[in-house]
Parts: C-alpha cells; sequence; structure tokens
C-alpha cells in the first residue's frame, strides 16, 4: 500500500532505538523525509546511519537534545519551522513502588513524556492549520487505561497524552490536520530489555517472557512481546492521508491486554 507521504517531513521524537526508532524507519520507508532526535551527536549518528542501511536512499537528518526542555525544543522548532507529520514518542518509564517515587520523579516523567509533546505540538499545529493539512500522533500505552501497580508515575503520563491528544483534535475539526493517539502494549525493544533486566532476576528473556505473560499481563491475546516494526506500521497508516478520517482516537496495538472492545 502506497501511504502517500513521499516528500512529508516528519519529526519523531526519540527515535534513536526502539519504537521511535522502527517509525522513523517506516516513514522513511514511505518517502518521508523524516528527522530523528536523541540526546547525543553519538547517538543520533548511529541511529541514522541505522536507518539508511534499512532504506537505501532514505531522506533522513538528525536532532540532537533534550526535547523535555524548551531550550531543544525551541532549537528543534527553529531549524525545522514546518513539518507535516510530528510523531511524539520521546517517553521515559521505570519500575517503582509508588512509596518511593518521589516528587521529583513525578515532575521528570510528566517534562518527559508530556510536556515534550505538549510544547512541539503547540509550536507546529498553528503552521499545519494554516496549510489545513498535518498530522500528529503521540506514543501512549495501553498502561494510560490500565495503571501498572509498578510503575504509577508511567501511567500517569501516559493518561495524560490521552486527553491532550483528543484535546487537540477537538480544536482541528473541519481541517485536515489530526492528532491521534497510539497504545503499544508490551513491546520488545532495548527499553524493555532493561526492564526484563531489573525484574527477571536472572531468567533468560524467554523464561520471563512467559512467566510475564502469565502473571503480570495474563489477559493479553498475542501472549508476547510485540515487535517495534508491529506498532511502527500502524503509526505509519496513522501519519498518511489514508487516515484522514481517523482523528482524535485512542488506537490501541496492544496485542489485546486491555479487556474491552472500546
Amino acid at each position: 500500500m502506497d501511504l502517500k507521504l513521499t516528500d512529508k517531513r516528519a519529526v519523531v521524537t526519540g527515535s534513536t532505538k526502539g519504537i521511535g526508532h522502527a517509525i522513523a524507519v517506516a516513514l522513511a520507508r514511505e518517502g518521508a523525509r523524516v528527522v530523528l532526535n536523541g540526546r547525543t551527536e553519538a547517538s543520533v549518528a548511529t541511529a541514522l546511519g541505522e536507518v539508511k542501511a534499512a532504506v537505501p536512499g532514505a531522506a533522513v537528518e538528525g536532532f540532537a537534545g533534550d526535547l523535555s526542555t524548551a531550550d531543544a525544543a525551541a532549537a528543534l522548532v527553529a531549524k525545522w519551522p514546518e513539518v507535516d507529520v510530528l510523531v511524539n514518542n520521546l517517553g521515559i518509564f521505570e519500575p517503582k513502588p509508588f512509596e518511593e517515587i518521589p516528587d521529583e520523579d513525578w515532575r521528570r516523567f510528566f517534562d518527559v513524556n508530556v510536556l515534550s509533546g505538549v510544547r512541539l505540538s503547540r509550536a507546529y499545529l498553528p503552521g499545519m492549520k494554516a496549510r489545513d493539512w498535518g498530522r500528529i500522533v503521540f506514543i501512549s500505552s495501553e498502561s494510560g487505561i490500565q495503571i501498572p501497580a509498578e510503575m504509577i508515575h508511567y501511567g500517569m503520563t501516559k493518561t495524560a497524552q490521552l486527553a491532550v491528544s483528543r484535546g487537540i483534535a477537538e480544536t482541528c475539526a473541519g481541517t485536515g490536520v489530526t492528532c491521534n493517539a497510539v497504545l503499544p502494549g508490551p513491546t520488545k525493544s532495548a527499553g524493555v530489555d532493561e526492564f526484563v533486566a531489573q525484574l527477571s532476576g536472572g531468567q533468560s528473556f524467554e523464561e520471563f517472557e512467559k512467566v510475564f505473560f502469565k502473571k503480570v499481563r495474563p489477559s493479553s491475546l498475542l501472549q508476547r512481546f510485540a515487535t517495534t516494526e508491529e506498532v511502527a506500521h500502524l503509526v505509519a497508516y496513522v501519519c498518511s492521508p489514508l487516515a484522514s478520517a481517523t482523528n482524535g482516537a485512542a488506537l490501541r496495538v496492544d496485542g489485546g491486554v486491555v479487556r474491552a472492545a472500546f
């Protein structure tokens, strides 16, 4: 399927690895001009090389900066003042007992996971509306619906993203601009490998995966971690002109973890 993204300028935050990197590759394959983002020049350079190896001839550029800060967001917008597609993927997570989560962790998670996307959406939305076309996507999580007891602060930010994305969509009524949230479930990425290492007690990934879906996420219909590519396929579609009738939605690619039809 041709997603009609050729020459569309796309910014994907937090895209040097994991789901963000897979989204960048998927958009590059569709002919989009993709801006990758990571915190360091080294990580961005490595990611650019990986995308070019996966997609020969890909039109990709990089931006090194911590987009949880207002200064970095302003620098990104100054360099690319107009974009067609914004994927707010930047995010952090960690398992921690609720009683041990200090105020500064709550603020840090909100700054990284929520405010980073708020700032960039606020900066790019007026131009999208003026051109009567644009796509904003927040990478939320099934954890925004089913708050995980092992990381409540993370779940809080994912719920907040659902509110922000729906609210932005309401302001786009009657235009060619859409704003949606995509909700991955447990997905095998570099960050999840670290998460597994913290919780596995020395088990292999394969052993942990069986136990995890039996005891921690038993409602999963997939009964395995999704791949980053499986998530990226949905995101690429939502970013495309073909998804013009999809707006203000919370789209699950969670492997059926959430026990609800809606």
